[in-house]
């Protein structure tokens, strides 16, 4: 211990004779003794040695102080160490003499137990095979048994069902195959129930075709709920197929032979009804039998009934169609629909043709008149015929949507969503019935629909009619109520939502994608088409005379085809709202487009007619809107500029902003006027101008176009009234700024009654006014840099000068 207390303090102590050097960070610049010159020098180099000295001395005398007690903890670590050592050498001798003794023993045991479990799994195992076996025998015994004098089919069938439980490799193993048979039942189990089978599955064929012929229904029930137990659920349902396609097949026929002789067929809706009863009587059996079946049979198995149930429905409907197309003359009206002239449509495009003295043919179509308006059945397709027939594909088609739409609910996967959309099954869009159907009624129906709207357009023309006793002189009563529009836009909108009603019906995308756009493409051009030409052609409001007014009967007309053409656009909206399911009647704009949804439930089908309905909605509405605004310009540049231009002259007749107010008071007591009255002469007769100009258009154009009408002269107004007032300019007195100020505001008053916002086309004439009456002071103030703060200018800083220089003072 003193060994090594002696090293330790003298390793403590040798690190603490450099430490001076680099704690006290003595700089090698200090006092040496050997650099010393003088007696002071000397001293100093000798006063800093004694400082060293006295630090490491401290420092020492530290160390030491603590070596005590280090050398105090080391002695009690050899202690701890020497027990340690001990108990390490006492717990290794009980480890070896006991503990290894009690391992072996629980490794033994373990083993012993492994054992055990594995004789007692392979015991469990065998009994498990000899009851199973012992279940193979007695379901053996059990069916030959059933089979023999008691003749137990639905317990022979019962115990083949217990004995298919029983794996396959023990009814095929060895230990089966020498327990199982018997002196009764000498073959091997499997070749015992495979020939039982085979001689119950034709023993219940025969039984359920002999029922199914005597019409027995529970004996039918009977032996079409056995074949799955003994493992021919195929033949089962095979058989069961044909079964209730025979009764299909003799419900169509008797229905086709229902009505007898040819009164009955040549009813409009005979062979809808038809294939109505078709539809529904397999739904009928599908509804009915389909627990039956999925009780018995296991879930889906339905579908393999749907399946041949719609090899039945492929021949019967296709028979339905057959008939039907060859009764109706489908394919030769559908010939006669694509050659058809459309006679007058043709000529009412073609330029009016002018006879040498340059007046046009009495007889022109464009004129409807003459032997022209000839009836549909000139044209070989009688509009009747073509109606009923559309509404009965209409009628056919709807209920194969129907049809389909319940055998897609039906074959539907049971792990879909219930909110997913519905999707048509194969054994819908793979049948030989949808093939059919789309080349005997949705392609005829097509052709049939779009030669029948195209023909009604042209029948409307044909017939139409403007409305009488219309006149722009108010003294006239008019007859009738407004709108006043041609009779052809009732007509040709009626057969709009008939028609789209009824491809709506079908439930049907492929009829809705073609219907749709074609009433859309006629609607665009036959329709806004005619009634442009008759703009042009017709009642184009020009003069008779250079200089003059165009004949009362043109503007007249030309306000009517204005008409029409704006409340054909709020007809089809609202025709389209309508098939769309909004109600403007409903609080907050309800809608009820949970109605279109249901006829159109496949997928995203009620995205498309969607999407198709306001598309036509909106063409027709661009292209009708366009025809509107050119025609009100021409109704504007034509009428209402040339009959404005007196109406202004007349009202500033004598009109005088160089007068002072005395002046004005002077000649009021000359012309013995009162002075209230003459400053509001040019109001006066501005407005009374512009209510005989206005008035008569107001009562026979509808309120938008009207609105429209007033906008564009407003917007021309102010741009005369502007050039106006900068011609005043040097020959306006302070007075007669004001009385400008007046009567212009009194004429905006006049044109924007009864729609204020006219009056932003006025707001450079007003800022004008306003700058030229301005104060000086208010000048100032309003030319300063927050001027653009202030007011919302439309002039431009030029021409606030050159507003402010109107008035010559």
């Amino acid at each position: 211990m003193s060994a090594n207390n002696t090293s330790n303090g003298t390793s403590a102590v040798l690190p603490a004779q450099k430490a001076p050097n680099k704690l006290n960070g003595n700089p090698p610049s200090s006092p040496s003794i050997h650099d010393a010159s003088t007696l002071s020098d000397v001293r100093a180099t000798l006063a800093a040695l004694h400082v060293r000295e006295t630090t490491i001395t401290n420092r020492l005398d530290a160390l030491l102080s603590l070596q005590a007690d280090l050398s105090r903890e080391l002695g009690r670590l050899d202690l701890l160490r020497a027990n340690l050592g001990s108990q390490v050498i006492a717990t290794r001798s009980i480890s070896n003499g006991m503990l290894s003794s009690a391992a072996d023993t629980a490794g033994r045991l373990s083993g012993r137990v492994k054992t055990l479990d594995l004789e007692k799994d392979r015991v469990q195992q065998t009994l498990k095979v000899v009851e199973q076996v012992a279940e193979l025998k007695a379901c053996v015994h059990g069916v030959v048994g059933s089979m023999g004098a008691p003749q137990d089919w639905e317990a022979a069938a019962g115990y083949i069902s217990r004995a298919s439980k029983v794996p396959e490799p023990i009814i095929r193993g060895g230990f089966a195959a020498s327990m199982v048979p018997s002196v009764e039942v000498p073959d091997a189990p499997w070749v015992t129930l495979e020939n039982a089978k085979e001689s119950l599955c034709g023993l219940f064929l025969r039984e359920f075709e002999k029922a199914a012929k005597e019409g027995d229904g529970a004996k039918v029930t009977r032996f079409f709920k056995l074949f799955p137990l003994i493992g021919r659920g195929d033949v089962g349902l095979d058989v069961y197929g044909r079964y209730v396609c025979q009764g299909v097949a003799g419900t169509a026929r008797s229905t086709l032979r229902a009505v007898p002789g040819d009164a009955g067929r040549k009813d409009g809706f005979f062979y809808a009804n038809a294939l109505t009863k078709l539809f529904e009587h397999i739904a009928q059996i599908v509804e009915n039998h389909g627990g039956l079946v999925e009780r018995h049979y296991g879930e889906g198995k339905m579908v393999k009934v749907i399946e041949r149930l719609q090899m039945e429905a492929d021949v019967q409907g296709g028979i339905i169609l057959d008939s039907w197309g060859d009764e109706r003359g489908v394919d030769r009206k559908i010939t006669d629909a694509k050659s058809y002239p459309f006679s007058f449509l043709v000529h009412s495009f073609l330029p009016p043709q002018r006879t040498l003295t340059g007046t046009p043919r009495m007889n022109s179509p464009a004129l409807g008149s003459g032997t022209n308006t000839r009836n549909s059945e000139d044209e070989g397709l009688d509009m009747k015929e073509v109606d009923g027939l559309l509404s009965e594909i209409s009628v056919m088609l709807g209920r194969w949507s129907l049809y389909s739409r319940f055998l897609a609910g039906k074959c539907r996967d049971p792990n879909t969503p219930e909110d997913a959309p519905l999707s048509l099954p194969e054994v819908v869009t793979k049948s030989n019935l949808s093939r059919k159907i789309s080349g005997k009624l949705t392609s005829p129906y097509n052709s049939l629909a779009l030669f029948f709207f195209r023909r009604s357009v042209e029948k409307a023309f044909q017939l139409d009619e403007s409305p009488s006793g219309l006149s722009l002189s108010l003294n006239k009563p008019i007859d009738g109520n407004a709108p006043y529009i041609v009779s052809a836009v009732d007509d040709v909108m009626y057969i709009v939502s008939a028609i789209i009603q009824k491809a709506m019906s079908t439930s049907q995308r492929d009829v809705a994608a073609n219907v749709i756009p074609d009433v859309g493409r006629i609607l665009g051009t036959d329709f806004i088409g005619m009634i442009q030409r008759r703009m042009r052609d017709e009642s184009y409001p020009q003069a008779v005379v250079s200089g003059g007014l165009p004949p009362e009967n043109k503007i007249v007309a030309f306000i009517v085809l204005i008409n029409s053409l704006d409340v054909a656009k709020d007809y089809l909206a609202r025709i389209i709202t309508t098939q769309l399911g909004i109600s403007p009647d409903q609080p907050n704009g309800a809608s009820h487009a949970n109605a279109l949804a249901a006829s159109f439930p496949f997928e995203h089908d009620v995205t498309f007619v969607t999407s198709a309905l306001n598309t036509l909605n909106s063409t027709f509405s661009i292209k009708a809107s366009e025809l509107i605004s050119d025609a009100l310009k021409v109704l504007f540049t034509n009428v209402v500029k040339q009959r404005l231009k007196p109406v202004l002259v007349e009202a500033f007749r004598d009109a005088d902003y160089w007068q002072s107010e005395d002046e004005l008071a002077e000649i009021a007591r000359q012309n013995d006027e009162d002075e209230d009255e003459l400053i509001d002469r040019v109001q006066r007769r501005f407005e009374n101008g512009w209510d005989a100009l206005m008035k008569p258009i107001g009562r026979l154009i509808t309120a938008k176009t009207f609105t429209a009408i007033v906008d564009l002269t407003a917007s021309d107004l102010s741009k005369t009234l502007e050039k106006r007032i900068w011609s005043y300019g040097g020959k306006i007195s302070a007075y007669g700024a004001i009385r400008m100020e007046r009567d212009f505001s009194g004429i905006v008053s006049t044109v924007a009654k009864g729609n204020y916002s006219v009056r932003e086309l006025f707001a450079k004439v007003t800022q004008i006014l306003m700058v030229a009456n301005m104060e000086d002071e208010e000048w100032e103030e309003l030319s300063g840099d927050d001027v653009e703060d202030s007011i919302e200018w439309v002039l431009s800083e030029d021409e606030r000068r050159r507003a402010r220089n109107l008035v010559k003072t």
